[in-house]
């Protein structure tokens, strides 16, 4: 919950230069703004990946306060991030519900990054592993190979997210390459096509070390994506 409309219109105007950098470096890169500044964001940098944090399942009804898939593919928006740990920590999302989002999106032709990890009191318990199998067999239930394709995975620990904590690389590649086996006992080969990221306290100095890991293949940035010139020095530090 961050940035006016008009800051980030500002961003998103900065955000031209950053796209050209990533592109020379063969870096993809994106940004979730609120939904009141999607239409602005995208307006201002239309080839830049956008994503909403969240969505319906339903493409209409009486769910105040929600918001549709058709309203967003309307505003030309083809990511949506689903079950972030605030989402699941505060707002009560659970991997049943997570699963009815990531399958109309995939109805819908729609990519999304699913987000999976522990809390604090499940880390400290050893219950690491048994949180991530249910989050991702539950999540991912009945998506076929094919819609699979569409889905991008971020393990973000919930004891990381805004704490100025980090998992260590090892942490990370460990449970990055669990998620990536248990896509593929559930779905087979396509396990070693599907994207996975790692959040939580993703830093300019740090980022290097994380997606020189074998099973990390990007990074799901909070704070340090919001200031042009961090975003900046997150490609830069990734491709040195």
């Amino acid at each position: 919950m961050n940035k006016s409309i008009e800051e980030a219109r500002a961003f998103a105007k900065e955000s031209h230069e950053l796209q050209k950098f990533a592109d020379s470096l063969n870096v993809e890169i994106g940004v979730a703004p609120t939904y009141l500044s999607l239409s602005a964001v995208k307006e201002e940098n239309p080839s830049l990946n956008v994503a909403a944090q969240n969505c319906h399942f339903e493409d209409h009804g009486a769910f105040t306060g929600e918001i549709s898939i058709p309203m967003l593919k309307e505003l030309g928006i083809e990511w949506v991030i689903i079950g972030h740990s605030e989402r699941r920590s505060y707002f009560g999302e659970t991997n049943a519900a997570c699963n009815k989002k990531l399958h109309a999106l995939c109805q819908n032709n729609m990519f999304s990054i699913y987000c999976v990890g522990e809390t604090l009191e499940q880390f400290e318990k050893g219950l690491t592993k048994k949180v991530i199998e249910e989050q991702v067999v539950e999540g991912l239930k009945g998506l076929s190979p094919e819609e699979l394709k569409k889905v991008v995975v971020a393990y973000e620990p919930v004891w990381a997210i805004g704490t100025g904590k980090n998992a260590s690389k090892e942490i990370a590649e460990d449970i990055c390459g669990y998620v990536r086996s248990l896509i593929k006992r559930e779905f087979g080969e396509v396990a070693e096509e599907i994207r996975i990221l790692y959040g939580g306290s993703v830093k300019p100095e740090n980022v290097h070390d994380y997606l020189m890991q074998d099973n990390v293949d990007g990074a799901l940035v909070g704070g340090a994506s919001l200031k042009v010139d961090s975003f900046h020095q997150l490609i830069a530090n990734i491709a040195k």
